[in-house]
């Protein structure tokens, strides 16, 4: 699979996944340090790979990255 989540996107969840993994060292519950465990090292991952499965599901790619057009023909046409 192809990366799918751009630089700034990239940027975010890494800072977001951090975040989160380090509030789960003080979350007071232990179903609330895996929750904030588990999302942040999702976030974390698809910041590192740049590539986000729910992204490729529902066909959204923020990398900027542009298919290749075919090329075209200026009016010449073949003999």
């Amino acid at each position: 699979m192809k990366a799918n989540v751009g630089r700034i996107d990239r940027i975010a969840r890494l800072a977001v996944g951090a975040a989160m993994i380090g509030l789960g060292v003080w979350a007071l519950g232990c179903i609330a340090a895996v929750i904030f465990w588990v999302v942040g090292g999702v976030l974390f991952l698809t910041g590192l790979t740049g590539l986000c499965l729910l992204y490729a599901l529902f066909h959204i790619d923020t990398s900027g990255r542009t298919r290749p057009s075919a090329p075209r023909s200026h009016g010449a046409r073949p003999a």
